[in-house]
């Protein structure tokens, strides 16, 4: 059986964007991609959200809460659980995946793993347990 999880990226980046998207369909996942934390997006809910912290400007103490708030508007009806929020940026930037880490993102990578492997990282933020 297919496990199909649903991916919600928030990056400008199109080339991030087509490659993340060829990985997600890999990992057997669904992706949407918002260019802006201006944007609305259209699906949902969302098994795991991707901040792009090199793309999506601003400080990670803003960015992140608010992907997770654009990103889960209208689960409380639907009692859907909260999704994953991971932050991913080049790996010189330490200090910024430090402080979306610290802004309550549930993991921050770098954006040589988070691409190399996907799979994998996907599995263990998606799975129960």
């Amino acid at each position: 059986m297919t496990v199909t999880r649903r991916i919600l990226l928030a990056t400008p980046d199109l080339m991030a964007g087509s490659q993340i998207a060829a990985l997600a369909r890999d990992a057997h996942a669904s992706l949407e991609t918002l260019r802006s934390l201006d944007a609305s997006p259209a699906g949902g809910p969302y098994d795991l959200l991707l901040l792009d912290l090199q793309g999506i400007a601003g400080d990670p103490a803003l960015t992140v809460p608010r992907l997770r708030q654009i990103a889960t508007a209208g689960d409380a009806a639907t009692s859907a659980p909260r999704p994953v929020l991971v932050a991913f940026g080049p790996h010189v930037a330490k200090q910024r995946l430090d402080a979306a880490r610290a802004a309550g993102a549930d993991d921050a990578v770098s954006r040589g793993e988070l691409l190399g492997a996907f799979g994998a990282l996907v599995r263990r933020w998606c799975e129960p347990g």
